[in-house]
């Protein structure tokens, strides 16, 4: 079932929104006021989640406080990988989520938090458990990303792609299972923090591992997890069905779903990271979402 919905994915990150147009963060502060405000008029029981920061950034909290885009918001959430892109250490983790608490009065969830395998196996198995250690308790809600490797067939959701070196390839060695569905190290600890600690797994439109990945969610003792529904999917032939199909899959999980990215027809820039040209058409995305499957 539905637990939770989110409003957009790394809003504060320039590989996920188009900061070149919305330098000050307003027209999103706009667009997500509208899409909570649709989603409560809806199924105001559904707890509402500002959509993950990275980095984690005080700054940008005030901001949306400003623009009032917290005020039918039930929690925030942030996202952190000090191990693989950010500037701090592992251990820092209680301070960090402590800087957004002192900005906001909103209890802080951590939507994602992961380590890669690019270098080593042995360094997610660490930070796994440290991470483990230092959030569980700490905060209401810990996914984990994720489940799966990102194929290498696919590309990275990043603007730089090869340019960025090593921190572009770390992106496809995230998962507790690599790309055939072989177990990493990690894998064999994870079952010791279910069901408090959850998972992120992002689905792609008619993703194949769909049935695998809920037979490892089932074996691990997953009770919370985070996945998404795209608007720019939303417009493809057949997405209905895939939608259906998925959401069907996961009914048995506690879900937070994340509504996000921007079909090319539909944005200022045609690309998925740009501000909508009519913010109230991702608002009403965001309601009919909520009436298919809230």
């Amino acid at each position: 079932m539905i637990e939770a919905v989110k409003f957009w994915n790394e809003p504060n990150n320039k590989s996920h929104w188009a900061f070149e147009i919305d330098t000050d963060w307003k027209l999103f502060g706009n667009m997500v006021t509208l899409a909570a405000q649709a989603a409560k008029a809806e199924k105001p029981g559904i707890l509402r989640v500002l959509g993950g920061i990275s980095p984690i950034d005080p700054f940008f909290i005030r901001k949306m406080e400003e623009y009032g885009a917290l005020e039918d918001m039930n929690a925030v959430a942030v996202h952190g990988f000090p191990l693989d892109w950010n500037l701090w250490k592992i251990h820092e983790w209680p301070a960090k989520i402590a800087e957004i608490e002192a900005v906001t009065h909103l209890p802080v969830w951590v939507t994602e938090v992961g380590i890669s395998t690019f270098g080593a196996e042995e360094v997610q198995e660490f930070g796994l458990r440290r991470t483990a250690e230092l959030l569980m308790g700490r905060v209401d809600r810990v996914h984990w990303y994720s489940l799966y490797d990102l194929p290498r067939e696919w590309e990275a959701t990043t603007r730089h792609r090869e340019a960025e070196g090593s921190s572009y390839y770390r992106h496809f060695d995230m998962g507790l299972l690599q790309q055939d569905g072989t177990p990493k190290l990690a894998l064999k600890h994870f079952a010791d923090y279910t069901p408090e600690l959850g998972i992120c797994q992002w689905f792609h439109f008619e993703d194949q591992r769909l049935e695998a990945a809920v037979d490892w969610l089932r074996r691990l003792g997953v009770k919370y997890l985070r996945t998404g529904l795209s608007w720019a999917d939303y417009l493809r032939p057949n997405a209905e069905q895939w939608f259906d199909k998925m959401m069907n899959a996961l009914q048995e999980f506690d879900l937070t779903v994340t509504f996000c990215f921007t079909p090319e027809s539909k944005g200022i820039q045609p690309h998925h990271t740009s501000p909508p040209i009519h913010p109230e058409e991702f608002a009403d995305f965001c309601a009919q979402m909520m009436r298919r499957y809230a």
